[in-house]
C-alpha cells in the first residue's frame, strides 16, 4: 500500500474532523476505507452496554457511520462541544489530543474527556481509527447513580 505524505495525512484528518463536527454523516464515511481497523481503550466487558452501545470495535465503513450516528442519539443535541488542541503528523499516522464536552441524554448529566485519536490514512482515506479516551467519566455520565459504585 502507497503510504500517504504528511500533507495528505494532515488534509484527510483535517477534513475527517471537520466533517464529524457538523455532523455531516455520509460525508464522514467517504473519509473512512471500507475495511478499517476501529478500536477503542474501554475494557472488553463493557463494549456494547446498553447504556454506551456505541462503545465497541468497528470494521467497516458502515461500522463508522453506526458509531456517528449511535453518539448523537445517546448526547443532547447543542449540548456538544470538542476542543482540538493538537494534531501530530508522522507520514501515514496522525494523532490528535482534545477534550470533549458532551450530555448524556439518558441521565441529563454533562461531562468533560480527554481523548487522543490514533489515525492511520492510506491512499487519503482513514485505515486505522483508534480512540484513547476516559473511559470512567463518560460511563460515570450514563449510570443510574453514580453514588452508589462501591
Amino acid at each position: 500500500m502507497p503510504v500517504a505524505s504528511e500533507t495528505t495525512t494532515r488534509a484527510v484528518v483535517q477534513e475527517l474532523l471537520q466533517r464529524i463536527g457538523a455532523g455531516d454523516l455520509e460525508r464522514t464515511a467517504e473519509l473512512f476505507a471500507e475495511q478499517c481497523d476501529w478500536k477503542l481503550n474501554w475494557p472488553e466487558a463493557e463494549h456494547g452496554s446498553a447504556v454506551t452501545p456505541w462503545i465497541r470495535h468497528r470494521a467497516t465503513r458502515a461500522d463508522a457511520v453506526a458509531n456517528f450516528r449511535e453518539l448523537t442519539e445517546h448526547h443532547v443535541p447543542g449540548s456538544v462541544d470538542t476542543q482540538i488542541e493538537r494534531i501530530l503528523v508522522d507520514g501515514e499516522h496522525a494523532v490528535v489530543l482534545g477534550e470533549i464536552r458532551q450530555t448524556a441524554r439518558r441521565t441529563g448529566r454533562a461531562y468533560r474527556a480527554r481523548f487522543a485519536l490514533h489515525l492511520t490514512v492510506e491512499d487519503g482515506v482513514v485505515t486505522r481509527y483508534h480512540i484513547y479516551e476516559d473511559s470512567l467519566t463518560v460511563a460515570q455520565a450514563f449510570e443510574d447513580d453514580p453514588q452508589d459504585r462501591p
